[in-house]
């Protein structure tokens, strides 16, 4: 795409991004084109007008990089280019020019705090010596011991295992991830100067924005200190000074990325994935630094209406003291999907729900009706809130978690590493559904790099499209109405009955929610509602909108 083209379908406001609807892609499980059992962006192109009736305003691609898959795509080889089994640069352009033209926004994933291990720069690191330029590029320490022989120190990433891989000669690389993943050292300027190519890279091709992998954790104070233990490090507060997590000096960073975003017209607009406490989330929301920060709060909230209403207030007030906007998420790549987890007690807690399926999912603890009811409830009232709700592919069709995974079928490291405690994330990442029979459900022409389940058969899109009260219906109509109902960022609690959480938004729109166990009775009729009303009343797990 040239820049007059690029500049030609960026003619929508600035603040498009405060109250977007957004919808992460995981390209390898969306559509396959070429039969290979691998999602593509050719297929993504293909599937650009389900999109467009969706009714989203901007599309996430989770990366799309070459890659050996040692984290699902996040050990990226080369960052200016495309998977060879996802397609070229051209199928880039494509996609992303068919996506413009259906008046959706591109933002796409950037991983900055780490390589792949068969990125050229690593590869140059690993033939050459202890203090080259080429080194300087990761986090390298030399080994304890005589030798060497020892690592750093005894920390332990975050997949499991030690945090410190030895290279042969006495030193050992820091992977705060994966082996596969070597950590940049981004108090070298080469790598700052490099990122900034990157981000022009795809900027100039039309990207709209980035989502920041793993945004809290770039700058890092080891290099010239000894090393405190996994225990030390553990203990220390994440206030800035921390040596590993959420550094202040990161910040420094995102203050160049954010003058290189503002030449853009519009200002290209960027996420951070900052797993900090919740007080700092607001320095990577800044319009100083990227913009816009994940909050997770919802994700991990019990279904209860004191929970869902502290937490909506709590990040309201933080976006205003940031000058930004909030995000809501229930579902992504990495966590198991709100289906699931709502049919399960206590409802919507992440960790009790990977803890179900590691010991066997067992179906009698599991009410799977209840569970689609709440997440079709919370998704009618993440829709009506101020602020960018992010959806996650397949959530529109309701899909489950998938448990039937053999562990020769498995793909993630986290299952690997810790397969004695944790399955993994692969039971989000299945391939999508989009007809009710063939070998791979309409995902391609050939099988699925994971197992698709029986019961995705009935919630493809062809078994939900048109049918009435279907989730992908409740989708489509809420999206529809959001865009029609939305304008100031900003929302009023009202009073309701013990179990019942209501709020008014401007414009004379009332979002109702029922965590009781009772039907409730409706001011007025809804304009849109999770589920069939009871005698007019609003019934358990179920929210409704209104106006006032």
């Amino acid at each position: 795409m040239t820049m007059q083209e690029t500049e030609k379908h960026s003619t929508i406001d600035a603040s498009w991004w405060r109250q977007a609807a957004v919808y992460q892609i995981y390209p390898r499980s969306f559509a396959d084109s070429n039969a290979d059992s691998l999602g593509d962006l050719p297929g993504i192109t293909s599937r650009v007008p389900y999109l467009k009736e969706l009714g989203i305003d901007a599309v996430w691609l989770s990366p799309f990089y070459p890659s050996a898959l040692a984290d699902g795509g996040y050990d990226v080889d080369d960052y200016r280019n495309v998977d060879p089994r996802l397609g070229s640069l051209e199928d880039f352009d494509a996609m992303a020019a068919a996506l413009h033209q259906a008046g959706i926004k591109v933002i796409v994933d950037i991983v900055p705090n780490h390589s792949s291990n068969r990125h050229k720069w690593f590869q140059a690191a690993l033939a050459s010596p202890k203090g080259s330029p080429e080194r300087e590029r990761y986090i390298f320490r030399d080994g304890l011991g005589a030798n060497g022989e020892l690592p750093p120190a005894d920390w332990e990433s975050v997949f499991g295992g030690p945090a410190w891989a030895p290279v042969g000669d006495g030193q050992w690389y820091l992977h705060l991830f994966a082996p596969e993943q070597p950590d940049f050292n981004w108090a070298n300027p080469e790598v700052r100067e490099d990122f900034l190519t990157t981000l022009r890279f795809w900027s100039d091709r039309g990207v709209d924005g980035f989502r920041v992998d793993v945004a809290h954790a770039l700058t890092k104070d080891i290099a010239e200190r000894d090393l405190p233990t996994k225990a030390q490090l553990d203990a220390m507060p994440w206030d800035g000074s921390h040596p590993i997590w959420d550094r202040d000096e990161v910040h420094e960073i995102y203050a160049e990325w954010r003058a290189l975003f503002n030449e853009y017209t519009p200002p290209r607009i960027a996420v951070a994935e900052a797993w900090t406490d919740a007080e700092r989330r607001p320095a990577y929301a800044r319009s100083t630094s990227l913009g816009q920060a994940f909050n997770f709060d919802l994700l991990q909230a019990d279904f209860l209406p004191e929970a869902f209403k502290n937490i909506i207030t709590f990040n309201l007030d933080q976006a205003a003291a940031a000058g930004s906007s909030t995000t809501w998420v229930y579902s992504n790549h990495d966590v198991v999907r709100h289906a699931t987890r709502y049919a399960l007690e206590p409802a919507g807690d992440p960790e009790a729900a990977r803890k179900w399926l590691f010991r066997g999912a067992d179906a009698s603890v599991a009410d799977t009706a209840l569970g689609l009811r709440r997440a079709r409830a919370a998704t009618l009232l993440q829709l009506a809130l101020p602020g960018s709700a992010y959806l996650y592919q397949g959530e529109e069709l309701g899909l489950p978690e998938v448990h039937e995974i053999a562990d020769e079928q498995r793909q993630d490291p986290t299952f690997f590493r810790n397969r004695d405690v944790d399955l993994g994330r692969d039971g989000c990442r299945v391939p999508l559904p989009w007809a009710t029979t063939g070998s791979s459900l309409g995902f391609g022409g050939g099988g699925t790099h994971l197992p698709q389940p029986a019961v995705f058969a009935g919630l493809s899109v062809a078994a939900q499209d048109g049918v009435p009260g279907s989730t992908l219906e409740l989708y489509r109509s809420a999206l529809a109405l959001r865009r029609e109902l939305q304008s100031g960022e900003s929302l009023a609690w009202l009073p309701s009955a013990p179990g019942v959480l209501a709020f008014s938004r401007p414009n004379g729109w009332i979002c109702i929610t029922n965590f009781s166990a009772e039907p409730q009775q409706l001011p007025s009729a809804p304009l849109l509602a999770s589920g069939e009303l009871v005698d007019g009343r609003l019934p358990a797990a179920t929210t409704a909108w209104l106006r006032g």
